[in-house]
């Protein structure tokens, strides 16, 4: 073999790991962790199980954006906020299962709930805002977008204080959770309503989004054509039915991955002294590795509209998705969650609304407001681990 043609071979199978690392670590890690189970190495597992749920929710969102582009409005929307939201619904379900013989795990859950709403909103908008900040002085968007999902998301943090203001009451736990599930009830109406405004009525506050991995490829692959390159990635060979398919054995295989986190991740957490608010910080940091990778690659190609939907759609979802089904699941399960956040979450997630708000509300970002949302995100977190 040729100089020139060991080099080729080389080239051509860096850029396919480079472009499919996600399933590359995601079977790696699963089968790490399926064999860490089985030999009873509790803390290998969680940490394996962790890492492939996080690289295979990568490949999930991928291959949602091929369905989405397929699909058209407002399937499209639909598919790409199902797949956003499934992950956390998988892992927080998967934990609250072991709240039969462990109640306090149900503060784990309720600690997630919250966390994936600020780790959303200030490791995703920060971290991208902070790198996108480093390439580009500064940054715009659509600020029409942010305004709305601002106040959005300052109203359904407001109906999340209800049971917790009920708490302080002389109401009973059955009262509370009457509370719970009509404040679950009322955010599902919410999102339908915005759901519609989103996709119909207002669609054009929200610019279309650009598919991460295409980007990644075409700055892979400089010399290549451009627009040719959508046919080299392979889910874009498959069909839609098959597309289909492939997310549904993923999603099974999370589900899987989830029993094993959940079964030896809350033993690990409870042998180690963490606390639940920190176990929950956790799950969310897995939960949402996905969009924090894809909003990072869209900052660095000066896509902030991008990073904006991203965040502050996924917090939206997170908050008026995310409840309802878990209060469902809940109940079905024989399991009375009750929304009784307690005052740090409360107030990390007040402040959290009102921050992404000052960065947002003139249109422009640099790097400054994403290191302020990174040190806000510090600040909670050492909070957490002892609180």
């Amino acid at each position: 073999m040729s100089d020139s043609e060991s080099l080729l071979k080389t080239s051509t199978l860096e850029n396919i790991f480079y472009t499919y690392w996600d399933i590359f670590a995601g079977l790696l890690f699963f089968f790490a962790a399926l064999l860490s189970h089985l030999s009873h190495h509790i803390l290998l597992a969680t940490i394996f199980s962790a890492l492939s749920i996080a690289s295979i929710s990568v490949t999930v969102s991928e291959v949602a954006e091929v369905l989405a582009e397929r699909l058209g409005e407002p399937y499209g929307s639909f598919v790409l906020t199902f797949s956003a939201v499934i992950v956390e619904i998988i892992l927080l379900f998967a934990v609250l299962l072991q709240g039969i013989q462990a109640p306090g795990t149900l503060e784990t859950v309720k600690g997630g709930i919250i966390s994936a709403v600020i780790v959303d909103l200030n490791v995703l908008l920060g971290l991208a805002v902070f790198i996108g900040g480093l390439n580009f002085k500064a940054q715009t968007h659509n600020e029409e977008s942010s305004s709305t999902y601002t106040t959005i998301l300052l109203v359904a943090a407001s109906a999340l204080l209800v049971p917790s203001i009920l708490q302080q009451t002389s109401h009973n736990n059955q009262v509370l959770w009457y509370a719970s599930v009509t404040i679950a009830i009322v955010l599902l109406m919410y999102y339908i309503a915005i759901y519609i405004f989103q996709t119909k009525t207002h669609s054009h506050f929200f610019k279309a989004t650009a598919r991460s991995r295409i980007f990644r490829i075409k700055r892979a692959l400089t010399t290549l054509k451009d627009e040719d390159n959508d046919e080299d990635f392979i889910f874009d060979k498959l069909s839609t039915k098959m597309n289909f398919i492939v997310i549904f054995l993923l999603i099974l295989a999370i589900g899987f991955l989830a029993e094993i986190f959940a079964h030896d991740g809350i033993t690990v957490f409870i042998t180690h002294g963490i606390s639940t608010g920190m176990a929950g910080l956790i799950i969310a940091i897995i939960s949402v590795s996905p969009e924090i990778f894809t909003a990072i690659k869209a900052a660095t190609n000066d896509q902030m509209q991008r990073v904006v939907n991203i965040a502050m759609g996924a917090s939206t979802v997170s908050i008026m998705l995310t409840v309802p089904i878990l209060m469902a699941l809940s109940y079905l399960a024989g399991i009375k969650l009750v929304l009784d956040f307690n005052p740090l979450q409360v107030g990390a997630l007040i402040l959290t609304v009102i921050l992404v708000w000052k960065t947002t509300d003139d249109g422009q970002t640099n790097y400054i407001e994403g290191a302020s949302h990174l040190m806000f995100f510090t600040a909670y977190a050492i909070i957490t681990s002892f609180y």
